[in-house]
């Protein structure tokens, strides 16, 4: 494991360890055990100190299509992963004002205390991350960050050789998991025509959305 270099109180000099800290932005409309899932297997497979689930407060690839309100997307984070110790919710993207951009939340990211001795690991679908150069300040956020690209369904690593340069190849983490055929789509079009959507998300946030019925006819969701 990498270490950093402190000054303790007196001008001593110690080495600490770097901690490795997953980074999980989407959307969550709803969250899903697909996306617990790739968490799950990237905390393990990288030996990450936790993974910081960050909802889209307004999110750039949505525009003008409707989206479930921040704070109800934000509680569902919460109650989806509330048992699990290494994993925690973020408020940082659904309280600025504007736009969602990863490269801005990055920025915020690296400037907190807490972060300064840490190294970020953007975990993500293959399918996002074949779109990578199109996302705002590619470059600032390859310096911030490693990306992890989770399999999906329907694509392979062997899509991003067709669609990323070499150099971009090379700062991209291909993390193979068990494949999870759920999407949010999918969820929200089960809710709408009452299907279950039992065992496809947890307990809770399935509890949640009936109580505040998201996602119905009337709703008009996306």
């Amino acid at each position: 494991m990498k270490k950093s270099t402190i000054i303790t109180y007196g001008g001593h000099m110690k080495n600490c360890p770097i901690r490795k800290i997953g980074i999980m932005g989407g959307t969550f409309d709803p969250i899903h055990y697909g996306h617990l899932r790739a968490a799950d297997e990237a905390h393990a497979a990288l030996n990450l100190s936790e993974v910081i689930f960050i909802p889209t407060g307004v999110p750039p690839h949505k525009t003008g299509q409707r989206v479930t309100s921040a704070e109800d997307r934000y509680m569902m984070t919460v109650l989806a992963t509330t048992d699990c110790p290494y994993f925690s919710v973020s408020r940082i993207e659904i309280e600025r004002k504007g736009t969602s951009y990863t490269a801005d939340t990055l920025n915020i990211l690296s400037l907190m205390p807490e972060y300064q001795d840490a190294e970020f690991y953007f975990i993500t679908g293959l399918d996002a991350v074949m779109n990578i150069l199109t996302w705002k300040n590619t470059g600032d956020i390859l310096k911030k960050c490693k990306f992890v690209a989770v399999s999906r369904y329907g694509y392979t690593h062997k899509h991003l050789q067709n669609e990323l340069t070499k150099d971009f190849l090379k700062l991209i983490i291909p993390l193979e998991i068990p494949l999870l055929a759920i999407s949010s789509t999918e969820l929200r079009e089960r809710i709408r025509n009452n299907r279950s959507i039992r065992f496809l998300v947890p307990p809770l946030v399935d509890n949640f959305i009936e109580k505040n019925n998201l996602y119905k006819k009337s709703y008009g969701g996306i």
